[in-house]
């Protein structure tokens, strides 16, 4: 007796496996596991769609790679720039490949991917609270995880399975939306909550403005302003457990990475605003080289000087980060405003889908555009497509296939009917 499985669930697998290896947090073995499965998955025919979403980071890994010629930067940290800032390309092509026909349902995969991740997510919580004793919100995170975009798009495929035309009893539904929106809220990550909200808004189609929209987005703004003018003021410990940390947090999160004057000889001062102190040490240092490096980068293998010996969430110390919280300062370091300029036109063209008369074409067309809309902010804080434990890059190229595959379908079905339109 033979035991096959079926080519669908092998590229199933592997989309699995692509998502879930990040969570461990080590990177070479994320980049060997990607690398590895682009090879295998290779296609013979792409659209130019994909290349069209993976252009701006080849611009930016292009610039780099001229404007290094010019410093005297390490063999190391050349490679090290190389293997993260390729990231994003290699996670879309990826998405991309593993999306192989619409038998392989992506949305159903996204989702039983995330539930997934949440029970182990859930098991490993489980373990450190009530084994370990581990009960402080820092802690917690440290040994639990920081974030998980993917279960965010997994969640919210939930919230709205009819639309993305999903059959879900109500039994597996609440059992889906308890199971991992609790391990969702359980990370406790502000940028999670965004994400969610963002998602949440777009899926409701209020960025399609008109009068009601305008009226819900302004109540939802006013509403946010409201809560964080109470959360401001109050008095919130910054070691405090439970939602007392998670309310500090929000507290000083509009702070954290806007600041223009931090005092590095305060302590709480210097961490609370890590984000923003390296943020004016990249644009000093740069500036300082010269038109040149302001328009071009000092190249692959760049770093800033932190002037001090700072510990990461590797538990290492350094006075050099060659890559640094913010995405758009990390290509100004390397690739300068050009590269800056394509990581927004990134942006741009995912927000600017075209319209669509099919409704999954539509369901899709709105988590691109809530995707787009959140990456201003995640490039800011989080590193974007470039942080080596998130999978965004793998969902993009995964669904641009899935909404390729539908509209290719649709086409061959009614050639006379235009379903996407500017």
């Amino acid at each position: 007796m033979s035991f096959k499985i079926s080519k669908n669930l092998l590229y199933q697998l592997l989309f699995a496996l692509c998502i879930g290896v990040p969570y461990l947090n080590i990177y070479e073995l994320t980049f060997l596991v990607w690398v590895t499965t682009l090879f295998i998955t290779l296609k013979q025919k792409y659209s130019l769609t994909v290349f069209q979403y993976v252009l701006p980071y080849v611009v930016v890994m292009i610039v780099g790679s001229f404007t290094l010629f010019f410093y005297e930067n390490t063999m190391y940290e050349i490679i090290r720039d190389i293997t993260y800032l390729v990231k994003p390309i290699i996670g879309m092509i990826l998405g991309y490949q593993l999306c192989r026909s619409v038998s392989i349902k992506p949305m159903n995969t996204i989702v039983n991917v995330g539930l997934f991740i949440a029970i182990t997510h859930l098991i490993i919580i489980i373990c450190n609270a009530i084994i370990h004793k581990v009960l402080n919100i820092s802690a917690l995170r440290e040994y639990s995880g920081y974030f998980s975009d993917f279960e965010v798009y997994a969640l919210i495929i939930v919230l709205f399975h009819k639309q993305f035309e999903i059959f879900l009893s109500p039994k597996r539904f609440w059992l889906l939306f308890i199971i991992i929106g609790i391990s969702s809220f359980l990370y406790l990550s502000r940028a999670n909550f965004i994400q969610f909200g963002l998602f949440y808004i777009a899926l409701k189609g209020y960025f399609n403005l008109n009068k009601r929209t305008i009226v819900i987005l302004s109540s939802i703004v006013s509403l946010t302003l409201i809560s964080y003018a109470i959360i401001y003021n109050n008095n919130y410990s910054r070691n405090g457990k439970g939602l007392e940390g998670l309310m500090y947090k929000i507290k000083n999160a509009p702070i954290e990475a806007f600041k223009t004057k931090i005092d590095k000889d305060d302590w709480q001062d210097f961490n609370d605003n890590f984000r923003s102190y390296e943020n004016i040490l990249t644009v000093k240092q740069v500036s300082k080289e010269g038109t040149f490096a302001i328009i071009a980068g000092k190249g692959f293998g760049a770093t800033i000087d932190l002037g001090r010996k700072v510990r990461t969430n590797d538990d290492t110390y350094v006075s050099h980060e060659a890559i640094l919280h913010n995405a758009f300062m990390t290509v100004f370091l390397k690739s300068g405003l050009i590269g800056v300029f394509f990581m927004i036109y990134f942006i741009y063209i995912l927000m600017r889908q075209k319209k669509s008369e099919i409704n999954m074409v539509k369901q899709i067309n709105f988590l691109l555009v809530a995707t787009g809309i959140f990456l201003i902010f995640d490039n800011w804080v989080l590193l974007g497509l470039f942080l080596k434990t998130e999978q965004k890059s793998i969902v993009i190229g995964f669904i641009l296939c899935y909404k390729e595959l539908i509209n290719k379908a649709a086409a061959a079905q009614h050639p006379n009917i235009i379903y996407e339109t500017n």
